[in-house]
C-alpha cells in the first residue's frame, strides 16, 4: 500500500470542513469556503488525481489495472493511490480532510451516502449525467437511483450486490440435509435450521442469529410491506420489531441459532470471522460480493442464495460508490474517471466482479464471460436471477444510520442474553434511534 501523501487543495476551509460524530467519524460541515466547480483541461499539462478506497490486496490490484488503462488513453493523467481495509477507513479520510486533503475520488457506501451529500462534501454529479458525460444509462434503473439523494446523483455504483445466504454445501451433503432454496419464506428457513442443528447433534448450528443485522430486518419490512426508512424516520413499528425479535426468540428455542459468544463474533462483519467459514454453523448472512473471499477461507464448497423471504423484497444495491470531493481542482476530469471505470469495457474486464456485479449492464455481461472460478460463476448466476425479480430501491439509509446499526446490535444482543425484554428493548431502541435520524 502506497503511503498517503500531502496535496493542498485551494479554496476549502479547514476549520470548517470536518467534525466527528458519534458512532462513525464523519466529514462535518458545509464547504462554503470553496471556489465555483472549475473544469479541468487535461491539455494545460500533466494531472495528478488522489484515489482513495477500502478493500483488500485483490481489490487494489484490480482497481490499480483499471486505472493505469485509463492512463493509457489519457497519458497527462496520473493517479496516486492509497487504500486500506475498512476498519479505520472513515476515521482516516476524516483526517485527511482535517489538512485539507480529501482525495479527488474515493470510495464510500451508503451509510455515508446521504451525510456527505448533505454536507457537501461529495460533487454533485447531477449535471453530468444531464449532459452525457456521466453516462449512466445502462445501469440498472434502481441501481442508479440509488445513488441519488433528493433526486441528485451524489455517488456512482461502483457495483451491484445483493443481501445473500451464504451455507456450507459440503456439511449439508455430509449431514443429508437439503440446501436452502429461493424464495423460502422465514418460517420455514428457521425450520430449516433447527433440522440441521440436530442433524448433526448439537455440533453446528443451522444458522448464524440475525436478530441484530439490520439487512435481514430490513427486507423482512420489505416482504411485509413496510421499509426500513420514511425519510429521517424510522420506517416500522414498534409492534414489527418486537415481531421481529419473538420471532427469533422462538428459532433460538428450536436450537436453530448459534449460542451468543459467536454472534458477537458474527457481528464484526469480518469475512474471515463468519461462522459459515469457522465451520460453527451450516449457513451465514453476507453480501453476494463476498463469496469469493468468504471462499478463500474455508476448504468446504460454500453455496449461495438469497435470504429467506419474497426476493421482491431485495433491489438492485451498490456494494459501494465512486464519489468526487467537492473541492477538487479537477471535476470534470475526475467524473471523466469515474465514467471510465462504469461503462468502460477494459476497465470492467480489469475489476472484475471483486466489488459485485459490474454497474454497467452491458458491461457486466462481457465481464461475465471470462468469469471461471466456481463462486464468481455462483454470484453471476444469483444476479441473473434476481434480475426480473426484485423491487423497487428505497432511499439511500439517512444521516444517522450509522448509529441505527449500532443500536440494532446492541438491542438484539441485549434481548438474546434476556438482559432485557423485547418490548422493554424495542422501546429504548425506538426512541434513540429516532433521536440520532433526528440530529
Amino acid at each position: 500500500m502506497r503511503a498517503p501523501q500531502s496535496v493542498p487543495r485551494p479554496g476549502v476551509d479547514r476549520r470548517r470542513l470536518l467534525g466527528a460524530l458519534t458512532g462513525l467519524p464523519l466529514l462535518v460541515g458545509g464547504l462554503a469556503g470553496c471556489r465555483p466547480e472549475e473544469e479541468a483541461r487535461v491539455d494545460d499539462g500533466p494531472v495528478e488525481l488522489s484515489v482513495f478506497w477500502w478493500g483488500e490486496a485483490a481489490r487494489a490490484e484490480a482497481t490499480e489495472h483499471a486505472l493505469r488503462l485509463y492512463s493509457q488513453q489519457n497519458p497527462q493523467v496520473r493517479f496516486r493511490v492509497t487504500w486500506q481495509g475498512l476498519t479505520g477507513y472513515y476515521d482516516r479520510l476524516a483526517t485527511q480532510a482535517v489538512g485539507g486533503n480529501v482525495p479527488d475520488l474515493f470510495q464510500i457506501d451508503d451509510t455515508v451516502l446521504t451525510e456527505y451529500a448533505r454536507r457537501e462534501i461529495v460533487l454533485d454529479l447531477s449535471r453530468y449525467v444531464a449532459d452525457n458525460r456521466l453516462d449512466l444509462g445502462d445501469l440498472p434503473e434502481h441501481l442508479a437511483r440509488y445513488g441519488q439523494v433528493e433526486g441528485r446523483t451524489r455517488a456512482v455504483p461502483a457495483a451491484q450486490t445483493n443481501a445473500a445466504l451464504v451455507y456450507n454445501r459440503d456439511l449439508l451433503r455430509r449431514l443429508r440435509q437439503p440446501e436452502p432454496r429461493t424464495g423460502m419464506p422465514w418460517k420455514e428457513y428457521a425450520q430449516w435450521a433447527a433440522r440441521v442443528t440436530r442433524a448433526s447433534g448439537n455440533r453446528v448450528a443451522g444458522t448464524v442469529d440475525p436478530s441484530g443485522d439490520y439487512r435481514a430486518l430490513w427486507l423482512w419490512l420489505r416482504g411485509r410491506g413496510s421499509e426500513f426508512y420514511q425519510g429521517r424516520q424510522l420506517g416500522f413499528s414498534s409492534d414489527e420489531l418486537i415481531d421481529w425479535f419473538e420471532f427469533w426468540e422462538v428459532a433460538r428455542l428450536d436450537r436453530a441459532l448459534a449460542v451468543n459468544p459467536l454472534v458477537e463474533l458474527a457481528d464484526t462483519g469480518e469475512p474471515a470471522r463468519h461462522l459459515v467459514v469457522t465451520g460453527q454453523t451450516a449457513a451465514s448472512f453476507a453480501w453476494s460480493h463476498q463469496l469469493p473471499e468468504l471462499q478463500r477461507h474455508t476448504d468446504d464448497e460454500l453455496g449461495m442464495t438469497i435470504l429467506p423471504g419474497t426476493p421482491a423484497a431485495q433491489w438492485p444495491r451498490a456494494s459501494m460508490y465512486w464519489a468526487a470531493f467537492r473541492g477538487t481542482r479537477h471535476p470534470g476530469l475526475v467524473v471523466d474517471v469515474i465514467n471510465f471505470l462504469t461503462v468502460n469495457v477494459a476497465a470492467g474486464r480489469a475489476l472484475g466482479t471483486e466489488r459485485g456485479l459490474n454497474a454497467s449492464v452491458p458491461v457486466r455481461r462481457f465481464v461475465e464471460q471470462g468469469v471461471t472460478d466456481r463462486p464468481g460463476k455462483r454470484l453471476v448466476a444469483l444476479g441473473t436471477d434476481l434480475d426480473d425479480l426484485m423491487g423497487p430501491a428505497p432511499a439511500p439509509p439517512p444521516k444517522g444510520h450509522a448509529r441505527v446499526r449500532t443500536l440494532l446490535v446492541a438491542t438484539a444482543e441485549r434481548v438474546r442474553t434476556k438482559r432485557t425484554g423485547a418490548r422493554t428493548a424495542t422501546s429504548r431502541f425506538m426512541a434513540e434511534a429516532n433521536a440520532a435520524l433526528a440530529e
